[in-house]
């Protein structure tokens, strides 16, 4: 499968909102999500960063994300919504592959219960908390699904820092250092 190139900061197909999975099963479903693994486990090996991506990325305005999260499977999430949040909110380091040259503080939900479809098309609820910074990785990405960045998130614009920045003074103590295989295959 193809590692695509992924649509930058500024590319309007960012903003727009994406449709539904009709069909969480389908053949090209699958290649899409291959094709995701495939250019995350590229940007991963190439720069240190990606945990997750999503479709618009790659220009396809479909809800499917994937996540790869060192130790744990390869995680395709189709038609993912968030049904619960809890009051409580963290403000985390942010980064993106659109814009991996910017890093921010953004401001997120401590724990979301996500409902979503797998590839057999079964309706599947996730709660996610601090564990692998989880919560807060699935908000991200399902804001991409939505047209929104992290950009918009941030909470104080003082925390834009450059990636070199980032590197000198925060990215030990962040999710992003730690690596993954270079390879995923479903």
């Amino acid at each position: 499968m193809p590692i695509r190139p992924i649509l930058q900061l500024g590319d309007p197909r960012l903003r727009e909102v994406a449709l539904p999975v009709e069909n969480p099963s389908a053949p090209e479903v699958r290649s899409l999500i291959q094709d995701l693994a495939d250019t995350l486990a590229h940007w991963r090996l190439t720069t240190g960063y990606g945990r997750g991506i999503a479709a618009p990325q790659l220009g396809v305005s479909q809800r499917v994300i994937f996540l790869k999260l060192p130790g744990v499977e390869p995680w395709p999430v189709i038609n993912p919504e968030i049904i619960e949040w809890s009051e409580e909110k963290i403000v985390v380091w942010d980064a993106c592959l659109s814009f991996l040259s910017i890093f921010m503080q953004v401001e997120r939900r401590r724990e979301v219960t996500v409902r979503y479809q797998n590839l057999q098309g079964e309706s599947l609820e996730f709660v996610a908390g601090d564990d692998r910074n989880l919560s807060e990785l699935l908000q991200h990405e399902i804001d991409h699904l939505d047209g929104i960045l992290a950009v918009d998130r941030i909470v104080d614009i003082k925390t834009l820092c450059t990636r070199e920045e980032f590197e000198k003074r925060y990215r030990d103590s962040s999710p992003y250092a730690v690596s993954s295989p270079a390879t995923i295959r479903l």
